[in-house]
């Protein structure tokens, strides 16, 4: 299987999902990977933030819409009393 050699993993982009906060809006300070799935569903269609943060958004959104919330299980055990 040939992979797409524009297409870099970053390995951070998952302790982020555990660690960055929501910055504003009705779900302000909660932890990105602990949003409602109807919330980053409403990113989904209307379109999500430019930057880093859509990035984020986009990553959980997809992480959730395919069931694969248990990769960041060990992440957030790790980072729970930091």
């Amino acid at each position: 299987m040939e992979q797409n050699p524009e297409i870099i993993f970053d390995p951070h982009i998952l302790n982020e999902l555990v660690t960055m906060r929501m910055p504003f809006g009705k779900h302000k300070d909660v932890l990105i990977c602990n949003l409602p799935e109807h919330y980053l569903v409403w990113f989904y269609q209307k379109g999500f933030p430019q930057g880093k943060l859509g990035m984020l958004l986009a990553t959980m959104y997809e992480i959730k819409l395919n069931g694969l919330e248990y990769l960041l299980k060990p992440l957030k055990n790790k980072y729970r009393f930091k």
